[in-house]
């Protein structure tokens, strides 16, 4: 295996402290770490604060809180606030409400390749289970899992990589709370657009302009196994504007917008 990068994990989170417990447990178990993690927090309430303040104490990474006021949903500018303090070349990035299969981060920095960022599926926890999952602390899953969807997912299979295309265009199977990119190509292009509103688009039209700019993508496919815990759909009022916002980064091949990281570096 060739030499993996140092990577930082990122990840953004909102008054859910159960799920992120499951989610700190489930990077305490990979089998190979990242060299960081970072949680960017869009300014959640005390318990969170103090759910990874007991972390910290036996965490074996450097675990990193990164936490702004409560003013809305502000996700694009938390994100980052925290890629811009990532010490690492190699930004892996989930969400909060995600548990990690323990070959997760390997996997990633596995298929990590300069030119190409990374993006993975998910495999759907549901609603019935979560009591469950949250009272017992269960993180590990497999095909024949209570309560699960799109089971054939949970397989992990490297030697499908093998096949994998990378992709010219930005792919509608992208999802952002499972990918991985270069720090570097991130700044180039500004990072997240803090011109979003509310929920929803940020990811997506963060990696159309790393595709303006020569950026290609591939799928990991049967491998960065990620479950995503059931939650309430997010208000989507603003998707209207967000939508027309990714539009033109597309149509007019936008690469650097105006508010972007380069604030906070």
């Amino acid at each position: 295996m060739s030499l993996l990068p140092k990577s930082s994990l990122v990840t953004p989170t909102y008054n859910w402290p159960e799920a992120l417990e499951l989610l700190l447990l489930s990077i305490k178990n990979q089998s190979i770490l990242p060299d960081e993690v970072l949680i960017a927090d869009d300014g959640s309430r005390e318990e969170t604060t103090k759910l990874i303040e007991k972390f910290q104490a036996d965490f074996p990474v450097p675990l990193i809180h990164i936490w702004h006021e409560d003013n809305g949903n502000q996700k694009p500018k938390i994100m980052n606030k925290a890629i811009a303090k990532a010490k690492y070349d190699y930004i892996i990035e989930i969400d909060g409400d995600i548990i990690m299969h323990k070959d997760f981060v390997k996997d990633h920095l596995t298929y990590a390749e300069k030119g190409l960022y990374l993006f993975g599926s998910r495999v759907n926890i549901q609603k019935d289970i979560l009591k469950t999952i949250f009272d017992k602390k269960i993180i590990n899953f497999g095909f024949f899992a209570n309560g699960i969807k799109k089971r054939t997912r949970t397989v992990r299979f490297p030697l499908f990589m093998r096949f994998a295309k990378t992709h010219e265009e930005r792919s509608r199977k992208l999802r952002g709370c499972n990918m991985s990119f270069w720090k570097e190509d991130f700044i180039k292009i500004n990072g997240f657009n803090e011109g979003l509103v509310g929920w929803g688009i940020d990811d997506s039209e963060m990696i159309q302009r790393l595709h303006n700019i020569g950026i290609k993508g591939k799928r990991l496919k049967q491998t960065a196994i990620a479950y995503h815990i059931y939650h309430k759909e997010q208000d989507k009022n603003n998707l209207e504007i967000n939508n027309a916002i990714e539009k033109e980064t597309t149509e007019k091949k936008i690469t650097f917008i105006e508010k972007g990281i380069n604030q906070y570096l």
